[in-house]
């Protein structure tokens, strides 16, 4: 999977735990946007700071998974489309 950081948008506290419990490869914006399944993280703000791309449904299913454990929420689970692009979009969180 491949990840890259919003130019201009602050990360949320709990990012280092994301990078640490995700397999991630550092790729530029452009690079992400193109994967299939498009993960994005919200700060503190409500911004989207983070994007994490998946090209493989089981990769995207994982991500899912380790965000939920940290105790983010996907705000699109009940929801059948995409919101800025996203397919789903994670927030809050236990930070440690």
């Amino acid at each position: 999977m491949k990840t890259a950081l919003l130019d201009g948008v602050t990360p949320a506290k709990i990012d280092k735990q994301i990078m640490g419990n995700l397999l991630l490869d550092i790729a530029s914006a452009d690079d992400v946007r193109q994967e299939r399944m498009l993960i994005g993280v919200r700060n503190e703000d409500g911004d989207i700071y983070r994007l994490i791309g998946a090209a493989k449904a089981n990769n995207y299913t994982n991500a899912i998974e380790e965000l939920e454990d940290l105790g983010m929420v996907d705000e699109l689970k009940e929801s059948d489309g995409t919101e800025e692009g996203c397919d789903a979009i994670f927030s809050g969180g236990d930070v440690e």
